[in-house]
């Protein structure tokens, strides 16, 4: 997989951005304890993004060192799709702040720490991520991005505070990360999931990234050109499509809202595919 600068570049500044925005939104929560998604309070929601931040200083760098939160390497190491949530709850609790301005700080001090550690490196360097996978290190920064435009939105909603998410912002979330992963290594993640028995191909299409077609068979997933035969085609707002794989926005509402459209030679074979490709 070849990444340009300029896309290392673009997700370089995309990602400090949104740290500042994530932050912000997060020590002006006027009520800190208020739930912000499913059991998670905003400071516990600030914390999870946290902890991310803070885990990937020494991810990307992928030289064998010890994590900041040692006890979540045997958690990350061991990962699949369908531990993650499991991995989530250890890093809440080995992530004790709570304090919003703290957690703002600590935020601010990360994210720039992950920029100068990479500042320097080459766009195509890979670093291992979750089960043993390996990703491009934009896409990890990509990953990140996701994670905080996500939940930033999550908490904006609570706050009344507005939060935008840029269409191209999320594609990078989509082709560095998503199909960076696919590219190289999926490593464990897939080792739990929900095996398909039929071969599925899918064609993801959008203006803002390259077209790619995913081919899945048991619980093999790997990515190719698009052909023009694809089981299922996808063509959508990434902004819209990842918030719909994320459980934020409904299939249908995406769907009535032209975000996401779907046709292809056998579209209804979707909730197969989705059974066994998550979105980590």
């Amino acid at each position: 997989m070849t990444i340009a600068l300029a896309q290392w570049q673009a997700v370089r500044a995309a990602f400090a951005e949104a740290g500042e925005r994530f932050a912000t939104v997060v020590e002006n929560a006027p009520d800190p304890h208020a739930k912000a998604i499913g059991k998670w309070s905003i400071v516990e929601t600030a914390a999870h993004v946290g902890w991310i931040a803070l885990v990937y200083t020494a991810l990307i760098k992928d030289d064998g060192g010890p994590l900041p939160l040692p006890e979540l390497t045997e958690p990350i190491a061991t990962s699949t799709i369908e531990t993650v949530e499991a991995t989530n709850e250890i890093a809440q609790r080995v992530y004790p702040e709570r304090d919003p301005h703290r957690l703002a700080e600590r935020l601010r001090a990360d994210v720039a720490e992950v920029l100068a550690v990479s500042r320097d490196y080459d766009a195509g360097r890979l670093a291992t991520w979750l089960g043993g996978s390996r990703v491009p290190v934009p896409g990890m920064l990509a990953h990140l991005l996701n994670e905080m435009l996500i939940h930033g939105r999550d908490i904006a909603r609570v706050t009344g505070r507005p939060w935008s998410i840029d269409p191209a912002h999320s594609a990078m979330f989509m082709e560095l990360f998503f199909v960076g992963i696919v590219r190289n290594d999926l490593g464990r993640l897939l080792d739990d999931a929900v095996p398909s028995p039929r071969r599925i191909t899918a064609e993801f299409r959008s203006p803002h990234l390259k077209p790619v077609m995913l081919v899945l068979h048991e619980r093999t997933l790997s990515a190719t050109e698009p052909d023009g035969r694809a089981d299922i085609r996808l063509t959508f707002d990434p902004a819209v499509l990842v918030l719909m794989m994320f459980g934020r926005v409904g299939k249908a509402r995406a769907v009535l809202s032209g975000g996401v459209r779907l046709g292809g030679r056998r579209p209804w074979l979707l909730p197969a595919f989705l059974r066994t490709v998550k979105m980590p």
